[in-house]
């Protein structure tokens, strides 16, 4: 028999009192047992809106959730959030400042024997790290380490679903890129389901099996990181996913003809519209100094290993390019660059 999904959401909407304008529109997706998904977009886009649904704080308008097979809400009907087997992460921890890490995590256990209380909050102080601060206080510890310690009393009572709201926002950058990865290992080492909603592309891309990409109140795209990056469904995902730049395309007998090259397409692959624009990425363009073709460094960012460069092409265009850093050239100089796309995606223009 086919197991149901941790979570499945069902043309969802909600509707605010008192708003003509619904903050989550017609929203569907499956989250399958031990995936991790991320709920990607800008302030106001209803990403949070949505996390709170799940959690069982709003009711929807139209819709409903599902949680492995057992419907949690629809209109008029909400499972009330201690009955949903359902942890929440939020963005300050919120752990008890008068309890110690031991008794933070065992928190949720209080229907449990002291014996499996010690076993279960044991289990997950080896697993976070964190065996020897187990009589600490959250005051004593650091930000990554209270961090561990939320997430280790969300999962103590093996919930069906973890909830993370921004979860890694207050930390700096060099902790927050350390963190994803540990709090990735943890979930996937319980066999855990949970979501992440974060406006940062990089934490989506470091933590999430599945990304869904929201505006306006809509799920625009459901993937991997890797088909949102290189296959995105819509001119706004392209956009909002990585960096890049639209480059006017002019059809021709044999391709398609953008500033940086000649394309050769077969008829299938052209777009059906006459007014379209070509989608670059900054790993499109690769610096060659023996090419033909010149761009003029506008402006430059230094990555480490490498440094991003914005080039203005004749025409006066901008585009980005991707160069490893011990090509440091200065901001006016000219360089020779040439495109080497895998596959061509295209919108029509706007």
């Amino acid at each position: 028999m086919k197991q149901a999904p941790a979570l499945s959401i069902n043309e969802l909407s909600i509707l605010y009192p008192g708003s003509s304008t619904p903050a989550v529109r017609n929203v569907s997706f499956e989250l399958a047992q031990g995936e991790i998904a991320c709920l990607l977009g800008p302030s106001g886009c209803g990403k949070t809106t949505l996390l709170r649904a799940i959690a069982g704080f709003l009711m929807p308008t139209q819709g409903n959730i599902m949680l492995k097979g057992e419907k949690a809400s629809e209109p008029g009907k909400v499972r009330s959030p201690e009955k949903r087997n359902v942890g929440v992460v939020f963005q300050d921890y919120a752990l008890f400042p008068h309890l110690t890490v031991r008794k933070n995590i065992e928190f949720g256990l209080h229907k449990r024997s002291e014996h499996e209380k010690r076993n279960r909050s044991g289990e997950l102080l080896a697993l976070i790290g964190l065996e020897a601060l187990a009589d600490r206080y959250p005051h004593e510890l650091s930000g990554g380490q209270q961090q561990r310690v939320a997430l280790a009393r969300a999962l103590a009572p093996k919930p069906t679903l973890i909830l993370l709201d921004e979860p890694f926002s207050n930390l700096d950058v060099e902790l927050k890129e350390r963190l994803t990865f540990e709090v990735r290992e943890i979930l996937k080492a319980e066999n855990m389901s949970a979501i992440l909603v974060t406006h940062d592309q990089h934490e989506a891309f470091s933590m999430a099996d599945r990304i869904g990409v929201m505006h306006a109140g809509e799920l625009q795209q459901w993937g991997s990181s890797y088909s949102l990056y290189h296959q995105p469904n819509s001119r706004m995902v392209a956009d909002f996913i990585g960096q890049g730049v639209f480059l006017p395309g002019q059809k021709t007998e044999q391709g398609l003809q953008i500033e940086l090259a000649h394309l050769r397409l077969t008829e299938d692959q052209l777009p059906k519209s006459n007014e379209f624009d070509v989608l670059i990425r900054p790993d499109d363009i690769i610096h060659d100094d023996a090419s033909p073709m010149q761009a003029k460094v506008v402006r430059k960012s230094f990555r480490g290993a490498d440094f991003l460069y914005t080039l203005e092409l004749e025409s006066g265009v901008h585009v980005l390019a991707l160069v490893p850093s011990h090509h440091n050239h200065a901001i006016g100089e000219p360089i020779g660059i040439k495109l080497e796309l895998d596959h061509v995606i295209t919108f029509d223009r706007v």
